[in-house]
C-alpha cells in the first residue's frame, strides 16, 4: 500500500549534486521531498532523508505520477547535462498540473526553451561563477542575495574607514544612499544595533541598497 503524499511537498527529479544537495536541504527544514532518479545508488542516498526516493527509469507522465508528483506544489527538475530529457520531463510535470516548476538549464538556449513551456530557470554553474567572482573582485564580500530591480544585501568584513567609525558618523543612507540591516560581532548578530555603535575589525556588515551603491561604498570604505 503507498504512502499517503503529505500537502505541501516538494519534488526533486535528477540526484545529481545539485539535486541532492535540495533534497537534503528541503528535508533538514522539515520539508517533505518526493525525490527521483534512474539510478538506483543515488536513490538509496537520500532514502534516510525523505520516505518518498524512488527509482524511475523513463520518467513518462504514468511513472511521475505513480510517484505522487502530481501532488506537489513544486517540482524542481535537475537534469542539465541531458537537454531532451530535460525539455520532455519539464513538460510531463507541468502537464501533471504542478503549480510551480523548476528547471536547471545548462546553456542560455536550454533555459529559453524551458521558460517558454513555463518553468522557472536556474543557472546553478552560471550563478555560482557570478557568486565567486564578486568575492574575488570586491575581497571583503562575504556573500551576497539579489532581491530584483537591481536591490542587493551584501554581508561584508568590516575593513578600512568602517573601522573605528560609528554608525552614525557614516552617515550611510545619506552619502552612500545604502542602509545597514545587521552586524555581527564575535558570532553575535544584532538587528537592533545602537547608532553609537562602533565597529571593530572583524565585523560584518549586512547592507542593503542598489548594486551600484553597495559597489561605490564598499570602494570607498577600502580606501
Amino acid at each position: 500500500m503507498k504512502k499517503q503524499i503529505p500537502a505541501q511537498t516538494y519534488g526533486v527529479i535528477g540526484l545529481g549534486r545539485f539535486g541532492t544537495a535540495l533534497v537534503k536541504t528541503l528535508a533538514a527544514a522539515g520539508k517533505e521531498v518526493i525525490a527521483v532518479d534512474k539510478d538506483e545508488e543515488k536513490v538509496k542516498a537520500v532514502r534516510g532523508d525523505t520516505d518518498y526516493a524512488f527509482v524511475v527509469g523513463a520518467l513518462t507522465e504514468q511513472a511521475l505520477r505513480e510517484t505522487g508528483m502530481h501532488n506537489c506544489g513544486t517540482v524542481t527538475i535537475c537534469i542539465g547535462e541531458r537537454v531532451d530529457v530535460s525539455i520532455m520531463t519539464t513538460m510531463q510535470v507541468l502537464k501533471l498540473g504542478v503549480p510551480h516548476v523548476i528547471a536547471k538549464a545548462a546553456s542560455d538556449v536550454h533555459g529559453e526553451v524551458l521558460k517558454q513551456l513555463g518553468a522557472d530557470v536556474v543557472y546553478p554553474e552560471a550563478d555560482m561563477a557570478v557568486r565567486i567572482g564578486k568575492r574575488l573582485i570586491n575581497g571583503n564580500m562575504l556573500d551576497y542575495v539579489t532581491l530584483g530591480d537591481n536591490v542587493e544585501v551584501r554581508r561584508i568584513v568590516a575593513s578600512g574607514q568602517l573601522v573605528g567609525h560609528s554608525v552614525k558618523d557614516l552617515n550611510l543612507r545619506r552619502v552612500y544612499g545604502i542602509n545597514i540591516i545587521a552586524v555581527e560581532h564575535e558570532q553575535h548578530t544584532d538587528v537592533e544595533f545602537s547608532p553609537d555603535y562602533v565597529f571593530a575589525k572583524g565585523d560584518t556588515v549586512s547592507v542593503i541598497g542598489k548594486t551600484e551603491k553597495l559597489e561605490h561604498f564598499e570602494h570607498a570604505m577600502q580606501k
